[in-house]
């Protein structure tokens, strides 16, 4: 497969996929539904620093974080793992692999095309924010605005791949829906969904630097609310696009192993 068949046929695939999107929009709105956890938190830790500050977070400060994690979570969500695992169940995979097109590519072009939809969710609730806490909810300059971009890419990339990871064991073993259940919880522990990763002793706060998990989704919202100078920024960014080409390393020798048992054994 050449990079000039992937550059002919993503348009076509990102068309399909926008309008699946907009197809299946009311399984989108059960999914950000789903995904309401950090206005929950917000409302909690807001009752946490009624009287006094929880670290250098007060009432607002909690408000534009878990606002900022809302919209990062719809900006930074991938579900090919759960997609992978269905399609190895239902033997679909056999017919994505048979065409000219890696499978992988199909996946991520779904997911992308997804993002615009995602995307009108996400942008009242920037919004939103920006009432509430003022202008400090978004970056101040161009270069904050690029780095919280770059950080924005780099959650979803280890997202994705995490996903095509946790996908190709179901090639290895009858599910891998366990592993998935594992990682979520890891992650919403791990990654500054359910709170800010500040707010962690520091033992286990430099334990947590080290997993990818806070750079799917703390990152971007560091950024995002810029909770860092300039060289601690591009310090985490540095680790967070190490985590991208691991993840993808990880991703890329799962699924082509697992893609030759699959064959190997006739699905």
């Amino acid at each position: 497969m050449s990079l000039r068949t992937v550059a002919r046929a993503l348009p076509t695939m990102l068309r399909v996929g926008f309008a699946e999107a907009v197809a299946y929009r009311a399984e989108m709105l059960v999914w950000v539904l789903s995904t309401t956890m950090p206005l929950v938190n917000m409302v909690l830790w807001m009752a946490v620093a009624k009287t006094a500050p929880v670290g250098n977070y007060g009432r607002e400060d909690f408000v534009g974080y878990f606002l900022a994690t809302f919209a990062v979570r719809q900006l930074t969500s991938a579900w090919a793992a759960w997609l992978i695992n269905w399609e190895v169940k239902q033997g679909t995979l056999s017919m994505r692999l048979l065409r000219p097109i890696s499978p992988l590519w199909a996946y991520a072009s779904e997911n992308v095309a997804g993002i615009p939809m995602r995307l009108v969710v996400a942008a009242p609730v920037v919004v939103t924010s920006v009432v509430l806490v003022g202008a400090k909810a978004i970056p101040q300059t161009a270069l904050g605005w690029g780095l919280f971009l770059v950080a924005l890419v780099g959650g979803w990339a280890i997202t994705f791949m995490a996903n095509i990871a946790l996908g190709a064991l179901s090639l290895f073993m009858d599910s891998s829906q366990k592993m998935m259940e594992v990682w979520m919880v890891l992650f919403f522990v791990c990654s500054g969904y359910m709170f800010p990763v500040e707010l962690l002793p520091g033992g286990l706060r430099a334990v947590i630097d080290w997993l990818p998990f806070r750079y799917q989704m703390g990152l971007p919202v560091e950024m995002m609310t810029g909770a860092h100078d300039l060289p601690t920024a591009l310090g985490l960014l540095a680790r967070q696009w190490a985590w991208v080409v691991a993840m993808f390393v990880i991703a890329m020798g799962l699924w082509r192993h697992g893609v030759k048992r699959f064959a190997a054994f006739g699905g």
